[in-house]
């Protein structure tokens, strides 16, 4: 008994390591380009990848950015959130779509969108890029 109680135990073991994020629940290895921020379509390009366990990244309308990102699914929080500093003439649209990700507090992913929003409705609607 003392023998399968610890085969048993070892097994748990490898589902600690498990991501619990939403790149766990079908958010991981795709590319997400925003279409809809607010309700409203987003003419600029912006994506969102989850490159690692506890880590987004990618391309606001200008700069790169990056964040930690460890709540567990449907949870969502990326914070803080850090870019690179280059100029563009599309610097509201990122001001708006960075203040976006950084108010969101929950996450849903069917397919190929990803829908990100908070308490307030707010919401941003991703789609996964071919």
């Amino acid at each position: 008994m003392l023998r399968m109680t610890f085969v048993i135990g070892l097994l748990g073991l490898g589902s600690c390591n498990a991501d619990e994020t939403v790149a766990g629940y079908g958010g991981a290895d795709r590319l997400w380009e925003l279409t809809e921020l607010d309700g409203q379509p987003f003419d600029q390009r912006a994506t969102l990848t989850f490159p690692e366990t506890g880590k987004i990244s990618g391309q606001a309308p200008c700069n790169r950015y990056f964040a930690a990102m460890e709540a567990p699914y449907p949870w969502f929080h990326a914070g803080p959130v850090a870019a690179t500093r280059m100029a563009c003439p599309e610097l509201d649209a990122e001001t708006a779509f960075l203040s976006a990700l950084a108010d969101m507090t929950q996450s849903e992913v069917s397919g190929d969108v990803l829908i990100l929003r908070n308490d307030t409705g707010r919401e941003m609607v991703f789609t996964a890029s071919e």
